[in-house]
Formats: structure tokens, C-alpha cells, sequence
């Protein structure tokens, strides 16, 4: 088979996934064989309606962010040498999927093109395999991959601040909330309540309706 124009475009920098842990799993490098023409970063993050009678709009409240992802269409193409596309390229990243012996999870990953671009693990992998070979062995392969932000709970404390005390922000007291605990929230101080309630006009600390909309001063 004469070559293909797929095995004869320069790539430049090569894509290809590297595995960041477990660090002795092999290959620890993943190679794509061509870049992908485009790839997509997306992120969410989950807010709640605070019902107030006789609002139109609802006030909303912050409640946790979403975890990114990272969906790519990758080539893999032996048409060159008529190998097995499949153990050439393919299993090596079905094999991502794949729960590991030492973590007891799926290996975290880095998608790498020109630096790192993002760390992960493979959270959905669709394989299209489009060319075969006369005896049936598949030669090329169309990957749809989606990865799943990997952060440590540690990082994400201190990265960025979840609260300011000087910064003057609103809060919308929720059923089981406290002054304490609020004040935790607001300022990372549950001692400050007092200047809170203070500064919202209320004498009574019992006085904490769900739906009650508070003005969070800065703190001096």
C-alpha cells in the first residue's frame, strides 16, 4: 500500500498523553501520531434557587464547582506499515480505562501538545475504526475522548481562597445555617458573627429565617 497523506503531513510538536501516576505503569508515554485539529475545555458549577414568597427572580447561591473536562478527536493511522492499528495505538489508551492494581483507580494522565495542557483521567473513550487492511485488520482509527479534571482536595483548599473578610459580598441564610457557622463561611473566623448580625440591624440571634438575605460587611 502506497502511503497515505495522513503518514506524510508534518505534525510539528506531537500530542500525546503521559501517564503522571501510577509512575512505574508502562508506556508512560502515549503517543496520538497526528494532532488533533481542535480541542475543547468545559466547566460547569451547580448554583441553587433561594425561594423568597413573592420574588419574581430568585436569588442564587453558589453551591460547589464542577469538575473540567477535556474532549479531543484524535487520528491513529497505520496505513503505512499495515500494522495493527489497534496495538500499535489503540489499547495502550483503552487501557486508560482501565482500573490499576497499585491506585485501585484508572490512571491519572496528562494530554500533552507543545507543554502540558491538562491533567486527568479518561472519563468516556469512543473508538471508530474507518480503514481496514484486505485481510480485515483495522489500520485506522477515529478517537473520541473526554478527560475529567484531577485536582487534590489540598490544592483546591488554598487555590483560589473560598472567602475574603475584606471583601463585601451577600449571603442567603439557608435552613440549618447558624451565626457560626455563617460567620465560618463568610470570614473562616466563627467568632466574627457578632459584627455580622450587627451590621444587619438584628438584636435577636435567633432571629435567622431561612431566606434571609445578609449584607457581609469587610472586616476591619
Amino acid at each position: 500500500m502506497s502511503v497515505t497523506p495522513f503518514s506524510a503531513v508534518s505534525q510539528g510538536a506531537e500530542a500525546h498523553l503521559e501517564i503522571d501516576r501510577p509512575p512505574n505503569r508502562s508506556p508512560q508515554v502515549i503517543p496520538l501520531r497526528f494532532n488533533p485539529t481542535e480541542y475543547k475545555l468545559s466547566k460547569s458549577n451547580t448554583f441553587a434557587e433561594i425561594t423568597i414568597p413573592g420574588l419574581e427572580t430568585p436569588p442564587i447561591q453558589f453551591i460547589r464547582g464542577g469538575s473540567e473536562t477535556l474532549s479531543l478527536q484524535a487520528l491513529v493511522d497505520t496505513s503505512d506499515t499495515l500494522n495493527d492499528v489497534r496495538t500499535s495505538y489503540v489499547d495502550a489508551i483503552r487501557d486508560l480505562m482501565r482500573v490499576d492494581t497499585t491506585e485501585h483507580a484508572p490512571p491519572i494522565v496528562r494530554f500533552h501538545w507543545n507543554g502540558p495542557v491538562f491533567k486527568g483521567v479518561l472519563e468516556k473513550l469512543d473508538v471508530n475504526y474507518v480503514l481496514f487492511a484486505k485481510n480485515g485488520v483495522p489500520l485506522r482509527a477515529q478517537l473520541d475522548l473526554t478527560l475529567k479534571e484531577y485536582r487534590l482536595a489540598k490544592d483546591q483548599a488554598v487555590d483560589p481562597p473560598r472567602s475574603s473578610p475584606t471583601v463585601e459580598k451577600s449571603y442567603v441564610v439557608r435552613r440549618g445555617d447558624t451565626w457560626d457557622r455563617i460567620s465560618s463561611a463568610v470570614y473562616r473566623r466563627p467568632d466574627a458573627w457578632r459584627e455580622l448580625a450587627r451590621a444587619n440591624g438584628i438584636a435577636d440571634p435567633r432571629d435567622l429565617r431561612p431566606g434571609l438575605v445578609l449584607t457581609v460587611p469587610r472586616l476591619p
